[in-house]
């Protein structure tokens, strides 16, 4: 089996060095070269033709956004996969943006010093790399305009919430699902999307600049309503209970994840099945892995329904895949047919 051949994309000598010894020592990876800024990046992306890029965003003569822009004027098949590495706080927005620009995965780099403490990325980063050699390339999707709710009105939906999860992929999938909700969706909604530490509360804002209906980053105690998505916080799991006046609230919980997952789409699926008093709606979207397959069984032991993102769109058909094949879903569609999807199972 042929290595992952990388390229990294950094303006900072020492980033550029730390970043090609920690992908190193993985076998699965060749570094096949260095870049120091997005022009530099383009001509060894073409001279190269690396698998996958790692790639800083705030860079001299061409930046990160550019870079992935420019990206697309190449051909399909030199257009390798983009892994961002970045700081959270400031650097926050700019991932999101990249994200939606086309990058598969973002990992947080621990500090903006030229310091060892670069090396603490090592193993995340490596295993985003594996991701991103086997994801399909993403296209920035065309803004939809949000669907009407059905002719005839849904005076008292089946269901009482819609929890959605994603991972690789999935901030460009989750925001082209909720584009299309129009603002009077009926019911609360609840996501988790797998992102690191820093970065959900930018992908909230981001979302609720893009959406008819109201996201923010989910916060303890906050009160679910219609018409109101919330963000599962990074690192730490998304649960629910009720409040004293029995309105349905969100509760942040940080024991350890499901596998590599805090916060993880099963612990917030089954969480919703076992407290919501009416049954959940659930969608899983795509992703590696097989998060929200436990999650899904518990939807459906309590009358819930269980939607899944389809192949042909999904990044990586790998959480979306293993519900599907359990026979948990009820229905599938890709990401441009879900909303209308929702709607028909809501």
């Amino acid at each position: 089996m042929s290595r992952i051949r990388v390229l990294v994309i950094d303006d900072s000598a020492f980033a550029r060095r730390v970043l090609r010894q920690v992908l190193s020592r993985s076998p699965q990876v060749e570094v096949v070269g260095t870049a120091h800024d997005g022009l530099d990046g383009l001509e060894r992306v073409t001279e190269l033709e690396p698998d996958v890029v790692t790639l800083d965003l705030v860079m001299p003569n061409l930046d990160g956004i550019g870079f992935l822009q420019a990206l697309r004027s190449l051909p399909v098949r030199q257009q390798p996969r983009v892994v961002v590495v970045s700081m959270s706080g400031t650097g926050s927005d700019l991932a999101i943006s990249a994200l939606h620009e086309g990058a598969v995965e973002v990992v947080q780099k621990p500090t903006a010093l030229a310091n060892d403490r670069l090396y603490e990325l090592g193993d995340e980063l490596v295993r985003k790399v594996e991701a991103a050699a086997v994801a399909k390339l993403i296209r920035p999707l065309a803004r939809a305009a949000p669907l009407p709710l059905p002719a005839a009105p849904i005076p008292t939906p089946r269901h009482g919430l819609l929890v959605i999860g994603a991972s690789t992929g999935g901030p460009q999938a989750v925001t082209a699902l909720l584009r299309a909700l129009p603002k009077t969706f009926p019911v609360p909604i609840a996501l988790v999307v797998h992102i690191p530490v820093g970065f959900s509360q930018s992908l909230a804002e981001h979302m609720d600049r893009d959406c008819e209906i109201d996201v923010c980053e989910a916060s303890e105690g906050q009160p679910l309503r219609a018409g109101l998505a919330v963000v599962a916080r990074a690192g730490v799991h998304l649960t629910f209970g009720h409040g004293a006046d029995g309105v349905l609230r969100c509760l942040l919980t940080a024991p350890p994840g499901v596998g590599f997952h805090r916060p993880s789409l099963d612990v917030m699926f089954e969480s919703a099945a076992s407290v919501c008093p009416s049954p959940v709606l659930g969608v899983v979207l795509t992703g590696m892995g097989s998060d929200g397959l436990e999650g899904s069984r518990a939807l459906r032991r309590h009358a819930g329904t269980v939607l899944t993102q389809g192949e042909a769109s999904s990044v990586v058909y790998g959480m979306p895949r293993v519900v599907w094949e359990d026979g948990l879903a009820a229905a599938q569609a890709e990401i441009e047919d879900m909303p209308a999807l929702v709607l028909r199972h809501l």
